[in-house]
């Protein structure tokens, strides 16, 4: 089976923050909270290489001065009057300096990598945070257009990339510095024409990471690509496992996870082969450093100075010598791998600033009305809006005045643009042209969460939060109390069922509502929405799981309370809105007609007939070709769709 076009690439693309250096942009702005744990990092870890670079030294000292007497003993740094004139105490001192310089490394190591690990765990937690809470202030077609797994691989394996750099890179990278600065300085102090040797491949090694730098980074960017890609591919198949189940689908949807791993593991095995490439380089491009420094080192203390060379050479100078190049070999792999892992986090941060950097769409102005007391009118005033990327726009030049207090129905095809018109009224999209107001204040002049405090929306798919039926309610008002919850429920006929649950309003709904049915959920969702006391309510078929003996006690209970609210009734069940004050009929993003039902049943438009489909008294043939029998409001047969059914 061809493998469906994905829009994870472009995704990802429009996530990236592609100015330079997007890793040390991020540890400026977080680090710099941390700063005294930063210092202590930074610090302990140059004081604690330095210490490792004493034995070393002292080894080739001893040599010299202790073992052949070469040179006359002196500790460089060492007071004059401490020093032992005796070879036996010499010996205990240089032994004793080298035991102070490992314990001193070890202990130092020790806070270093406390430091380091404790910046990294802090700056994980705040990057994540702030970059969910960045994600929360962003539009709801942000979320239309990506895929659950791919934000996920954001918060989650862009911030981990982020925090293991930061423990391990980044610490290597300063100890891999001092240490090669530091062995770099001894090594000219002790002998600078000999230093030359080692030190003439620090370049090859420069060019060679930058070889590595140049083709590995978009191989990382198609591997980051390919994560969120099958994470949101795992995610799908598993949240929609019952479908998957009844269809009988287990074959297909393996096949297309095994695609989608299949990428991720060819743009892995891509950035593999590059890899494995460099390393081994590294080994030998190190490994002819110290060759060098051997055979030219060793000709230079048993013979006289190569040519080009001048003075005498000791034999503890050249172990030094030896020991600190055989040591550029791991400093060198590391530097690699810091390379490598570099890549993968500054990637990770172009993803991660990308995000905590991009402004919403829709936002709060600076100078916004906030809304306390609404009376509930509502305008829409030669309203029209697209989807990006729709060839055509969902609503056209829709005008519509909402009394307060007053409930109205919206009717029509599927796909005919009433969630669109709901949805423009809690500020989830903003018009393209035209203006929609509340109490006459336009919405873009309105405080954004003074507005969604004031309107309250019921949803056909009503999605539950894991955890109690209560906190599923409560979860409508930051304030609820148990009271206010068993009276939201009381109103939104939910009561009932929810007392006869094992724990009643304790009892856990499992994830998204699975223990609950499609009618209970709804009915939890709509107590969600009341339990904040609305100005406006907004009822997406949101009676649509519910029979009809239970919607009509929902419908009357709910005449109760929403006396008061201007409420707006999107329904496929024409039952649903029969008795509103008004009715408007929407189809193909146009208002073509609105009145009261029998009004508009008089007028033989489009309501009348789709009131006779569902009524069953006409065929379907002369609207879709099929005969229907005691048609119920609300069935796909009966109102075929025409577009994106969320419009």
């Amino acid at each position: 089976m061809p493998r469906p076009p994905s829009t994870n690439d472009a995704g990802l693309k429009e996530l990236r923050d592609e100015t330079p250096q997007a890793f040390l942009r991020l540890l400026f702005r977080y680090g710099r909270r941390h700063s005294p744990i930063l210092a202590t990092g930074v610090f302990t870890g140059i004081v604690a290489r330095a210490l490792e670079l004493l034995p070393a030294f002292l080894l080739g000292l001893s040599l010299d001065t202790v073992f052949y007497s070469s040179r006359a003993f002196a500790v460089p740094g060492w007071p004059a009057a401490w020093t032992p004139t005796d070879p036996t105490g010499q010996l205990v001192l240089l032994g004793s300096l080298i035991g102070v310089a490992y314990v001193g490394s070890a202990g130092l190591g020790w806070l270093n990598g406390w430091a380091w690990n404790r910046l990294a765990q802090h700056m994980q937690h705040e990057v994540r945070t702030d970059a969910y809470a960045a994600m929360q202030e962003l539009e709801v077609s942000f979320f239309d257009e990506r895929q659950t797994g791919e934000l996920m691989s954001v918060l989650n394996n862009d911030v981990n990339q982020l925090e293991r750099f930061l423990k391990h890179g980044l610490n290597m990278g300063f100890r891999i510095v001092v240490l090669i600065g530091g062995m770099a300085a001894v090594m000219f102090l002790l002998n600078w024409q000999l230093a030359l040797i080692p030190l003439l491949f620090i370049p090859a090694l420069g060019l060679a990471s930058f070889w590595f730098v140049d083709r590995i980074y978009p191989k990382y960017q198609a591997v980051r690509s390919a994560v969120g890609e099958l994470n949101s591919r795992l995610e799908n198949n598993l949240g929609g496992i019952e479908v998957v189940k009844a269809y009988r689908r287990e074959p297909f949807e393996r096949e297309r996870v095994e695609e989608a791993s299949e990428g991720y593991r060819d743009a892995q095995w891509d950035a593999i082969t590059t890899r494995i490439r460099f390393f081994p380089a590294l080994r030998l491009l190190t490994a002819s450093g110290f060759l060098a420094t051997f055979f030219v080192g060793g000709l230079w203390v048993v013979g006289s100075a190569p040519a080009f060379f001048a003075g005498t050479l000791t034999a503890g100078t050249l172990v030094t010598f030896l020991l600190y190049t055989r040591r550029f070999m791991w400093p060198m792999r590391e530097f690699g791998r810091i390379v490598n892992d570099h890549q993968y986090a500054e990637a990770a941060s172009e993803r991660i600033l990308g995000l905590l950097d991009r402004p919403p769409s829709i936002h709060t102005a600076e100078d916004a009305i906030e809304l306390q007391a609404v009376a509930g009118h509502v305008s829409y005033e030669n309203v029209s809006f697209a989807y990006r990327g729709a060839d055509e726009p969902a609503l056209e030049n829709i005008d519509l005045d909402i009394d307060p207090g007053a409930t109205v129905g919206l009717a029509g095809p599927t796909g005919g643009g009433k969630t669109t018109i709901t949805k423009l009224l809690l500020r989830f999209h903003d018009p393209d042209e035209g203006s929609l107001r509340l109490d006459g204040v336009d919405l873009r002049e309105a405080d954004l969460a003074s507005l969604r405090e004031r309107v309250s929306r019921v949803r056909q798919d009503a999605y539950l939060f894991h955890g109690t039926v209560a906190e599923n309610v409560a979860y409508g008002a930051a304030d609820a109390d148990r009271d206010d919850v068993r009276r939201a429920a009381e109103r939104a006929g939910a009561h009932e069922f929810v007392d006869e649950l094992p724990e009643g309003y304790d009892t856990m709904v499992g994830e998204r509502g699975v223990k609950l049915s499609g009618g209970q959920r709804q009915r939890i969702a709509l107590a969600r929405a009341l339990v904040s006391d609305p100005d406006v309510l907004i009822l997406d078929e949101a009676t649509s799981h519910v029979d009809n003996e239970t919607e009509a006690i929902i419908q009357e209970r709910l005449a109760e309370v929403t006396e008061p609210i201007t409420t707006i009734v999107v329904a496929h069940r024409l039952s649903t809105v029969r008795d509103a004050d008004r009715i408007v009929v929407v189809d193909e993003g146009r208002v073509l007609e609105q009145g009261t039902h029998d009004e508009l049943l008089a007028s033989g438009g489009l309501y009348a007939t789709l009131w006779n489909v569902q009524a069953g008294q006409i065929t379907n043939g002369d609207a879709t070709g099929t005969t229907v029998e005691g048609g119920q409001a609300g069935e796909p047969w009966a109102q075929p769709p025409k577009k994106d059914p969320e419009r």
